[in-house]
């Protein structure tokens, strides 16, 4: 009876010394908010995280499709060709409600209408500086209605890409920022199917998930993302919520507002003036 007793003591001494050391690995495993962001602003002052809610607004009636912001965002975040962190969509609805759609290279070089283009054989560049050949397509029936709609990370407060990382790379900082880690991520794409909204890539050169985040070297730094500077129109407004006089704070007060998808549950920090509801 004694030597049950002691056996059993023993082992519910080690089974309890091998959950400690299991729970320990994990909280190694996983580092704190605070150990991401420092390894994302590496050798700089850390954000003040608490003093800050950041917030997003696009004015599609303002929007002129000039592709200056894509073209900053480029820049700015050193984007490879062929991928996006910010792009601009061209609608037009003809008068049978058809709903015709492109973004040709994202909008980085503007739009022209396409008969213009085919009459005066315009040659027009990509990014690269290669010559497109003139759209061949045509919409069929008159065009009554056209307008462009700025698109990219909608900085969820219920994201799925977050949710579905395996090694948490994804994450969400305390002023409101969806991040990823590049330093954790193992670019298993998981986060590029997740997202709804189309806004998230591989890196071809670092292999690992890239997206907007508005900038977030730069609001750190009291800037505003490089995409908001250059829009000559005013359609694109970044703002913080906590700041009591800000324009963002005052204009989603009293604006009617609309965000991409609101059946989903999202809960995206990303609002939209003049929203039709044809856009998906």
């Amino acid at each position: 009876m004694d030597n049950r007793k002691k056996t059993r003591r023993m082992f519910i001494k080690t089974a309890g010394r091998a959950l400690a050391g299991m729970l320990i690995g994990v909280a190694i495993a996983k580092p704190s908010l605070a150990q991401r962001i420092h390894e994302i602003e590496k050798g700089q002052d850390l954000p003040d995280w608490m003093d800050h809610y950041w917030v997003y607004l696009i004015d599609t009636t303002k929007c002129i499709g000039c592709g200056a912001c894509v073209r900053a965002d480029k820049r700015e975040n050193k984007v490879p060709p062929r991928f996006f962190r910010t792009w601009v969509e061209r609608y037009q609805i003809t008068e049978d409600k058809h709903v015709h759609v492109d973004s040709p290279n994202g909008g980085l070089d503007g739009f022209l209408d396409e008969d213009i283009i085919a009459y005066y054989k315009i040659p027009h560049p990509d990014a690269h500086g290669m010559i497109q050949d003139p759209p061949s397509h045509k919409i069929k029936g008159r065009v009554t209605k056209a307008f462009f709609v700025p698109k990219m990370c909608n900085h969820c407060r219920n994201t799925p890409c977050t949710q579905v990382c395996p090694v948490n790379a994804s994450y969400q900082s305390p002023d409101g920022v969806v991040l990823v880690d590049k330093k954790r991520c193992i670019g298993c794409a998981y986060c590029v199917q997740a997202c709804p909204y189309g806004s998230r890539y591989i890196h071809p050169e670092t292999h690992t998930a890239d997206k907007c985040t508005w900038c977030y070297h730069r609001i750190t730094k009291g800037l505003l993302p490089a995409c908001v500077t250059v829009c000559p129109t005013g359609a694109r407004k970044f703002g913080d919520l906590k700041e009591a006089t800000s324009e963002i704070k005052e204009l989603l007060a009293t604006m009617r507002l609309n965000v991409l998808k609101p059946e989903l549950n999202t809960e995206p920090f990303c609002f939209y003036i003049g929203l039709e509801q044809s856009v998906r």
